[in-house]
C-alpha cells in the first residue's frame, strides 16, 4: 500500500462496542465515477490554528480523584493527559474563588475590607486542586495551558454583600479585584503550576442561585481598560492572556464589538470566550471570527445539565456535533467543563448536578468512561497543537465533517455520523479519493 496515500482510520461505534479502534487503513486511489456523496479535504485552504482541548479543574473533579484508589488515579490521569495512551489535554480551567461545583462558597479572601489582601492565601485549593493538577502535569510531561476563571468576588468586594445571586462589583473595589488575579496566578505559580490566560467573569450576564457576578459589556470593557490589564501589566504579567465575556453564544458578537471594539481595551485582550447553553447559534462565532480576525476564539465551558446518564449515548454526540460546529465557525481551542463527577454529578453544593466524559465512585472506586470522552478524544488525541483548520466539505446532509493539517503535515479529518442509517461517501483527499461506509451512531477520525 502507498505510504503516501494511506489512511488510518480510527472509529468509535455506538453498536459495536470499538472505542478509538483502529481499522484497516484505506487507499487514496483515483476518485471513483460512482454517484455517491462525498467528504473533500482540500488543505490549500487553511483557516484558524487550533491550540488545544480540555477541561476543568474544578474543587469536585479533584475532591473525587482524591477520594479514589491509587490505580484508579492513575488510569483517570493517564486517560486524560497522556500524550500516547489518553486523549492528550493540553488545556485546563480552574476556578478563582468557589464556583457551584465547589464543596462550599469561599473565597481566597474574606477578610472585610482587606484592600490591600494582605489575608489573600490559596489554602483551600491545596487541598484538592492544586495536587490534581500537579498529577497531571507530570503525566503530560509538560505544564498545561491553565485558565483562570471566577465566578464572584469575595461577598465584601461586592453590591449585594453575597457571592451568590448575582450582585455587582464595587466601584470602590476594582483595583483590589484586579489585583486579586494578579496575586492568584502568582500564588499558583509559585506552587510550581504556570498559568496561561484568565477570563474576566463566568457568565456575566447571569444572576445564579450560585456564585454569580453581573457585568454589563460597558463594565467589562473598563475593566479590563482601566484596572486589569494595566495591574498584570504593573505586577510583571503582562504575559497573561486576557478573555473576556466567558459566556454563551448568544450574545458573543454583541460583546466583542464593545470590548474589542475599544482600541484601549483591545490591546489587552487575547480572544473572545464562551459557553454552549443558550443554543447552537454557530453563526455569532462566525461573525465575531470574521470582525475580528486578529482575535482568538475559545470555547471554555459545556456539560450536560440535570446529572449523570451512564451509558447514554447522546452524551458525546453532543460534544461532537458542538465541537464541530464551534471550530468550523473559527474557534481556536474547546474545553469541556468538569473534568470528573460522583454517579450523582456532583459533588455540588447547589445541587446543580451535571455529567461528564469520566464519572468515578469514590465508594465502590469504580470508573465509568461516558461517550463524551470517547467523542471529545477522536479530536484531541488527533488534532495536534499548532494545526491549522482546513477546507471540509461534506455533501452528505446525514454527516457533519471538519478537518485540520497538524504541524508535522499529517491530515486529520473527523466524520460525524449521528443518525439511525449508514452512510456511504466518498472521502476526498488531494485529488485522490476511496469509498466509506459511516456506520450509524459513529466517529471516525481519519489520518492521511
Amino acid at each position: 500500500m502507498e505510504k503516501v496515500n494511506r489512511v488510518r482510520v480510527i472509529q468509535t461505534a455506538r453498536d459495536t462496542g470499538e472505542r478509538f479502534t483502529a481499522k484497516a487503513d484505506l487507499l487514496l486511489d483515483q476518485v471513483t465515477p460512482e454517484k455517491i456523496p462525498s467528504v473533500e479535504v482540500d488543505a490549500q485552504q487553511e483557516f484558524q490554528v487550533i491550540y488545544g482541548f480540555g477541561g476543568a479543574f474544578t474543587e469536585t473533579a479533584a475532591y473525587v480523584f482524591a477520594h479514589l484508589e491509587p490505580e484508579k488515579q492513575a488510569q483517570i490521569l493517564n486517560a486524560y493527559f497522556h500524550p500516547q495512551q489518553g486523549i492528550g489535554y493540553r488545556f485546563g480551567r480552574v476556578h478563582m474563588n468557589s464556583s457551584d461545583f465547589s464543596l462550599g462558597s469561599y473565597s481566597c479572601d474574606d477578610i472585610v475590607s482587606d484592600v490591600e489582601l494582605k489575608y489573600f492565601n490559596i489554602e483551600r485549593d491545596k487541598r484538592f486542586v492544586l495536587p490534581l493538577l500537579k498529577a497531571a502535569q507530570k503525566v503530560k510531561g509538560e505544564p498545561l495551558k491553565l485558565l483562570v476563571s471566577t465566578w464572584s468576588p469575595p461577598a465584601w468586594m461586592k453590591t449585594n454583600r453575597r457571592m451568590a445571586e448575582g450582585g455587582k462589583l464595587k466601584a470602590e473595589y476594582r483595583e483590589t479585584w484586579a489585583l486579586f488575579f494578579a496575586k492568584f496566578i502568582k500564588a499558583y505559580e509559585g506552587e510550581g503550576v504556570p498559568v496561561w490566560g484568565l477570563t474576566v467573569q463566568n457568565e456575566p450576564d447571569a444572576t445564579q442561585t450560585w456564585e454569580s457576578c453581573r457585568f454589563t459589556a460597558e463594565e467589562e470593557r473598563n475593566f479590563i481598560r482601566d484596572y486589569l490589564g494595566p495591574v498584570l501589566i504593573r505586577e510583571g504579567l503582562s504575559d497573561k492572556k486576557i478573555m473576556a465575556w466567558d459566556h454563551n453564544r448568544d450574545l458573543l458578537y454583541e460583546r466583542a464589538k464593545v470590548i474589542l471594539g475599544d482600541e484601549e481595551t483591545a490591546k489587552y485582550v487575547w480572544g473572545m470566550a464562551f459557553h454552549w447553553y443558550s443554543a447552537e447559534q454557530f453563526d455569532n462565532v462566525r461573525k465575531t471570527r470574521e470582525a475580528f480576525p486578529e482575535k482568538n476564539l475559545i470555547f471554555t465551558e459545556g456539560c450536560l445539565e440535570g446529572g449523570v446518564k451512564l451509558g447514554q449515548w447522546d452524551r458525546g454526540e453532543h460534544y461532537a456535533h458542538n465541537i464541530i460546529g464551534d471550530l468550523t465557525h473559527g474557534a481556536n481551542a474547546w474545553l469541556d467543563w468538569n473534568l470528573l463527577v460522583d454517579p450523582s454529578g456532583g459533588p455540588n453544593h447547589v445541587a446543580n448536578f451535571c455529567d461528564a466524559p469520566i464519572v468515578a465512585d469514590p465508594v465502590t472506586n469504580q470508573v465509568y468512561y461516558q461517550s463524551s470522552y470517547y467523542y471529545i478524544g477522536h479530536f484531541s488525541k488527533f488534532v495536534q497543537p499548532g494545526a491549522c483548520r482546513i477546507h471540509c466539505r461534506a455533501d452528505e446532509p446525514r454527516l457533519e465533517t471538519v478537518a485540520f493539517k497538524n504541524p508535522d503535515g499529517t491530515i486529520a479529518t473527523v466524520v460525524f455520523n449521528p443518525t439511525d442509517e449508514q452512510c456511504r461517501f466518498q472521502l476526498k483527499i488531494g485529488g485522490r479519493g476511496t469509498v466509506v461506509d459511516s456506520l450509524p451512531h459513529s466517529i471516525v477520525t481519519y489520518l492521511k
